[in-house]
């Protein structure tokens, strides 16, 4: 009898530490494919430029971005900045946005001038077109 106990107990422990990488719990760890392709389908509209010649609504997002601090980028994925990006709380999963932030923790900083945005969002004239 103990010896069906002590399975059934084992069976209990991996069935639930399994459930929770699933569920994108603490165990889990982060998807960099599927963050990868989150990013291009949530962040990539103004985070990218999709051609050489477009614009780019914010800023290019790197592992130096927020300084580096993983729970402060999912913070700002999750609930946005006011007026500037909008939060992503309501359409991304908890172990989504960990997937994103550890694919930007990957991502190089890019040259100096191309981090900024280009896209005219406020009506200035911009010298350079």
């Amino acid at each position: 009898m103990t010896r069906h106990a002590g399975v059934f107990l084992f069976a209990i422990f991996f069935a639930t530490a399994a459930f929770a990488q699933s569920a994108g719990g603490p165990a889990a760890k982060p998807d960099l494919a599927q963050g990868r392709d989150l990013y291009e389908q949530s962040c990539g509209v103004c985070h990218t430029k999709p051609l050489i010649t477009s614009g780019r609504f914010g800023p290019a997002l790197s592992k130096q971005n927020l300084g580096g601090q993983a729970d402060v980028m999912a913070e700002v994925i999750a609930n946005g900045i006011p007026q500037r990006m909008p939060g992503f709380k309501h359409h991304l999963n908890a172990g989504q946005i960990r997937d994103i932030v550890a694919y930007v923790q990957t991502l190089d900083p890019p040259p100096a001038e191309a981090a900024k945005p280009t896209a005219r969002t406020t009506g200035e004239r911009r010298d350079d077109n």
